[in-house]
């Protein structure tokens, strides 16, 4: 959550800093503000503004210059939306400034004693204390003032500093919230998203929890908040600058919903191994010896990652014989779980950075387990603290909401179910058939995006609804899930999913004219028991639209999808329905790149 961008070199910064926020925005956009300064400049030049990017453009002034700054786009957690709640936080001084991602669990403790020895805060936030404390050290350097503080800080962050009399240096900080150096030529950059980097340099540095850096115009250190220096060599980010352009789309959701098939074809390409029917999958640092002794797998993910590990889990079952299950990261992580030497536990997360599933990962490795990461984001936290894993090459997903990625982690937990089958007793028989299936993915998608025009007019037709209800039964469970969220995210319809076995136990006292069902109905052993679903519906006037391999005689419209292998159904079967929800908001008007209160990267609980 929130956007950090820093830079210290001899450009003009204003220009590069606004340009960095823009890319950010989708961590967060209800407020957002710059610092500046130079190396003769007497102090910090602050400007803020409640709202988007383009706000704060609008109220810099023309002669704001410098070449050192650091600014920041805000996703609301203490305080309302507001100039004065937005970031960077100045001390009484005009000495110190700060951005901050995360949470200070102790601020409101830290902020009495602070009243108490009579500093007046001007903000609501929780960022405003480490700015004072910071303000008040009585250290000698910038990097001893910053330390002297995090050790008092109880909580997350990831953090840039500016001090008017130590010009020369941006000083940075991370603990649970992602924070990136940006390696140039005789210029420095840190950010908490490569995406505010990549137009300017592709050698990154990841800063590891409990890891400070120093940026200087023509270098940088790095060490632990204890003092020890660490060695960090910058490697090479994949993705490039036009990754983050649409690309002629109207929004980046449409533009990342229509690059599905590419993606698949990335996350298949130099994995499939046709002479024994299985996968390659050297990232898991798992050899077959280990892979037969696993009794069980866990997946743990939040939000859309949670719903893509629960097809993953039901892959494995079917394809491995594996028991498998998928929990919400966020309870896990609290329920004191029972930890089994024989589970594989697979963490899912998109940026890599999700607080909830890194905070799993950790106490999982505390407890001895073996964790795999399933993410997006080469060299993100997960990515480091699991034993092995897969990135699922989705390439830069900058809307809010998830499609492409999904898609892939999806089609990335196939690999996996493959793998593990074919180490125990997949037969050579079925392996080539769910490679078969999987080769098929690419062009199957693209002919289900063939039907954007008439999924269109259903999301027009729908969109006058207020609420709807998603139904599936085992493959289609997951899919309904997922496809309520889809919808509930971007238009904000109330939308609720259920598995179609359970109608019977409740649902059904909601089905009315007024209230549209969508179904999931794929070509499987469970066709006729999905198909007496719609007839309750159907009995009670209740409106369908059915997500089917063929044309459902009950239903009142249909979006007829191809079919693939009864495994892999549900990954194709998810993909009209993101269609159906981008269209209903953009029948709505909403801001579909970036949903009311929502962020893309959750680094905080």
């Amino acid at each position: 959550m929130c956007g950090i961008v820093g830079y210290i070199g001899r450009r003009d910064v204003a220009p590069l800093l606004l340009e960095g926020l823009q890319r950010l925005e989708y961590r967060g956009y209800d407020s957002a503000g710059i610092v500046v300064t130079t190396p003769k400049s007497a102090g910090l030049k602050m400007v803020k503004a409640k709202g988007r990017v383009r706000d704060l453009e609008a109220k810099v002034p023309a002669r704001f210059k410098g070449t050192t700054g650091i600014a920041h786009t805000r996703w609301a957690t203490h305080g309302a939306p507001s100039d004065v709640n937005a970031h960077p936080h100045m001390s009484t001084d005009n000495k110190v400034a700060v951005v901050h991602n995360g949470i200070i669990d102790n601020a409101a403790d830290l902020r009495r004693k602070l009243e108490a020895d009579g500093v007046e805060f001007l903000s609501e936030t929780d960022t405003e204390v480490l700015t004072h404390l910071i303000a008040r050290s009585q250290a000698e350097k910038l990097e001893d003032k910053v330390r002297e503080t995090l050790r008092v800080i109880e909580g997350t962050y990831g953090i840039a500093v500016m001090h008017a009399d130590f010009s020369d240096r941006i000083v940075v900080a991370r603990n649970g919230s992602p924070v990136v150096l940006g390696i140039g030529e005789k210029e420095m950059f840190v950010a908490s998203d490569i995406a505010a980097l990549v137009a300017h340099t592709r050698q990154i540095v990841t800063l590891d929890d409990g890891e400070m850096a120093t940026l200087k115009a023509d270098d940088f250190r790095t060490y632990t908040t204890e003092g020890t220096r660490t060695t960090a060599e910058p490697t090479t980010v994949e993705w490039e600058a036009a990754s983050y352009d649409m690309g002629g789309h109207d929004t980046y959701m449409h533009k990342e919903i229509h690059e599905q098939a590419d993606a698949v074809d990335r996350v298949l390409r130099g994995r499939i191994d046709d002479r024994f029917s299985t996968v390659h999958l050297g990232g898991l640092n798992l050899d077959a010896r280990e892979a037969r002794q696993i009794r069980r797998v866990k997946i743990l993910g939040c939000g859309t990652s949670y719903h893509a590990g629960m097809i993953g889990a039901q892959m494995i079952e079917e394809l491995a014989r594996i028991p498998a299950d998928a929990e919400p990261a966020s309870e896990f992580r609290y329920r004191n779980a029972v930890v089994d030497p024989d589970t594989l536990y697979v963490a899912v997360s998109q940026s890599g950075e999700t607080y909830d599933v890194l905070a799993a990962v950790q106490e999982l490795k505390r407890k001895g387990a073996r964790v795999l990461g399933v993410v997006n984001v080469v060299g993100s936290a997960i990515a480091r603290e699991a034993d092995g894993g897969m990135y699922v090459h989705a390439g830069p997903e900058v809307c809010v909401v998830s499609t492409k990625c999904f898609t892939n982690t999806t089609v990335a937990f196939a690999l996996l179910a493959l793998h593990l089958g074919r180490t125990r007793d997949l037969s050579v028989r079925d392996g080539k058939r769910i490679i078969e299936g999987l080769r098929k993915l690419p062009a199957q998608i693209s002919e289900i995006l063939e039907q954007e025009d008439e999924i269109k007019k259903l999301a027009e037709e729908y969109a006058e609804a207020r609420s709807m209800l998603f139904i599936g039964r085992v493959r289609g469970y997951p899919v309904a899930r997922e496809a309520s969220l889809k919808l509930k995210e971007v238009s904000y319809i109330h939308a609720e999913a259920y598995p179609a076995s359970e109608l019977k136990h409740g649902p059904l006292a909601l089905i009315e004219p007024a209230l549209p069902t969508v179904a999931i109905v794929p070509d499987d052993d469970l066709l006729e028991k999905n198909r007496a679903a719609l007839e309750e519906i159907k009995a009670r006037s209740g409106k369908i639209l059915a997500v089917a391999h063929q044309e459902q005689e009950k239903a009142d419209q249909t979006i007829v999808v191809p079919k693939n292998e009864d495994e892999l159904d549900p990954i194709l079967m998810g993909i009209p329905l993101q269609l159906l929800a981008y269209h209903t908001a953009l029948a709505l008007g909403r801001d579909i790149d970036k949903p009311r209160n929502l962020a893309k990267s959750v680094t905080v609980e």
